[in-house]
């Protein structure tokens, strides 16, 4: 499996790419919305983590564009963000977002969404 994670925190990339790595999964990374978009269409990921707050273009102006083109549209998306109010929680999932967690998070609760949605689009977990 091949995961986009678009966030402009280097650490966090880190991070999620050794956690995620250890589970047998890949990471790309962008650093702003925009090169989301296009590293997404270039490499067509098997899932996209978002973060709420980036230059260019932020996590929601993404998710919009993201299900607005018949490319994408089809690939998950897993919104993690500092972001936590209610109306960006519904908004973001009215939008298309498939799961929605805050940030400060625990990789370890990341990892076991990412398997559940691994498992349930028929991607076999590795």
């Amino acid at each position: 499996m091949k995961i986009l994670l678009a966030d402009d925190d280097s650490i966090m990339h880190r991070i999620l790419a050794h956690q995620l790595g250890r589970e047998g999964i890949s990471v790309e990374s962008a650093y702003n919305g925009r090169e989301a978009l296009e590293m997404a269409e270039r490499s067509r990921p098997d899932l996209l983590i978002l973060d709420g707050m980036m230059p260019e273009l932020d996590g929601f102006a993404v998710l919009r564009e993201w299900k607005a083109r018949e490319s994408l549209r089809n690939i998950p998306v897993v919104m993690l963000t500092a972001r936590n109010r209610e109306g960006d929680v519904v908004g973001a999932l009215g939008e298309g977002a498939v799961d929605y967690l805050t940030k400060p998070f625990s990789p370890a609760e990341l990892i076991a969404r990412v398997k559940r949605l691994m498992c349930s689009d028929g991607v076999e977990n590795p």
